[in-house]
């Protein structure tokens, strides 16, 4: 392989920990490179189509990045959301990724996903975006995410939710008026009416 872009490969996977082949490809190389640094196990495959460097340093949220990489479009949610944004201190398992209600199906190897439909505004309030290995992430603000929590009290738990609104004020992650706006978006004024008195 040719040493320059052998390199010029390496300088990308230092801005960004993953790859796909279009990605080089938009920069002019052939994505087959990809293929050819995995056979010399200076590469990893964890799905397919997704490369990442073998000895590169994951951060605490490379699952994410990784899920990101595959579904731009996906947001991520719920407990996913709440690591993102220091809300909690579980690690969930599996990525939350929130999709359209009529949105095809993703499938993928890894990381193993949670899919979580929403629709209308649910779906596109509240979406604040960032950057973590280089990709693009999506996920719902702080004051969303709570009350997101509230509305999927019974997959996750009501502890995780009052948990989450409680520290999402204590932190000044975001305000009451925030959180009241998200909660009347996710239709849960009443469900988080008495919590958000209980707190204040």
């Amino acid at each position: 392989m040719d040493q320059t872009k052998k390199d010029r490969i390496l300088s990308m996977f230092r801005e960004s920990g993953v790859l796909r082949p279009r990605d080089l490809e938009r920069a002019g190389i052939s994505g087959v490179y990809l293929n050819k640094l995995h056979a010399e196990g200076i590469l990893d495959r964890p799905s397919r189509g997704i490369y990442t460097l073998v000895d590169g340093e994951p951060s605490e949220n490379h699952s994410i990045a990784q899920a990101c990489k595959q579904i731009p479009r996906g947001t991520i949610c719920l407990l996913s959301a709440l690591r993102l944004h220091d809300l909690t201190t579980q690690s969930p398992f599996e990525v939350w990724l929130a999709i359209g209600e009529k949105s095809r199906l993703p499938k993928i190897d890894s990381p193993p996903l949670r899919i979580v439909r929403f629709s209308g505004d649910a779906l596109s309030y509240g979406v604040v975006e960032q950057e973590i290995e280089g990709v693009a992430i999506r996920s719902y603000s702080p004051a969303k995410t709570v009350a997101d929590c509230f509305k999927y009290r019974n997959k996750i738990g009501l502890d995780v939710a009052i948990e989450a609104l409680r520290d999402c004020l204590t932190q000044r992650k975001a305000t009451m008026d925030e959180i009241w706006e998200a909660a009347k978006v996710c239709r849960m004024s009443k469900v988080m009416r008495p919590y958000m008195e209980s707190v204040m």
